[in-house]
């Protein structure tokens, strides 16, 4: 498995290519975002970790960029900052999954691991519930428009689909989509559920998704309700 490693703090740099070059990763490090940009442009990976703060161009700047090329290969974020609006502006540009410095080491492989895991698991089909299409080859939900979700997004919504009409408990879903992260919590749930929300809105999708937080959350069609 190739991997992209930006990061600008020399130190943690090393240390992040010592422990996934220990692994059994392909690690490409660099130390500044115009670098990385460079690399993805010329090579293709399995992963890519952003660091947000960097020189030249960062961390978001690259993944904006990445997107806008159509370029979808997996994005982890690594960042200092822990406020919402920072995951919901990761996220707009496309990221995958991120994590809040400082961090475990354990908890960062696993990371890494869960991301190449889940794209490499999800084969090329396409789900469907009405109108509304979720392509596992592009993560890309579609009915009138068409955005590209995140791996959490896109784990999230394929449960909702594969149980439409169904309703799914915040414990299970914290326990099949979640379950290597242990600080997730109903919070984390209702990040994304709001989220996806927003996403079928912007689609212009008949479909959506009913419960509050703490609760279960049901894919319907709204004339159903």
């Amino acid at each position: 498995m190739k991997l992209l490693l930006a990061e600008d703090t020399a130190d943690l740099n090393r240390a992040l290519t010592a422990i996934l070059t220990h692994e059994g990763y392909d690690v490409t490090p660099c130390l500044d975002g115009a670098q990385a940009y460079s690399h993805i442009l010329e090579d293709s990976y399995d992963a890519v970790i952003l660091d947000i703060m960097m020189p030249k161009k960062d961390g978001m700047e690259v993944l904006r960029d990445m997107r806008s090329m159509h370029i979808l290969t997996p994005v982890l974020m690594l960042t200092a900052k822990s406020e919402v609006d920072d995951r919901v502006a990761g996220l707009d540009a496309g990221a995958d999954d991120y994590l809040t410095k400082p961090f475990a080491m354990k908890e960062f492989l696993a990371r890494v691991r869960s991301l190449i895991r889940r794209r490499t698991n999800y084969g090329s089909s396409i789900l469907t519930f009405g109108t509304l299409r979720l392509s596992a080859d592009t993560f890309e939900l579609a009915c009138e428009n068409s955005v590209r979700l995140s791996t959490r997004e896109f784990e999230l919504m394929q449960e909702l689909i594969l149980s439409a009409g169904r309703p799914l408990e915040s414990k299970w879903l914290l326990d099949h989509i979640w379950a290597s992260e242990p600080d997730a919590d109903d919070e984390t749930i209702w990040f994304y559920i709001s989220y996806l929300r927003r996403k079928l809105t912007a689609v212009v999708s008949t479909a959506c998704i009913e419960g509050e937080k703490g609760g279960s959350f049901t894919l319907k069609e709204r004339s159903a309700l």
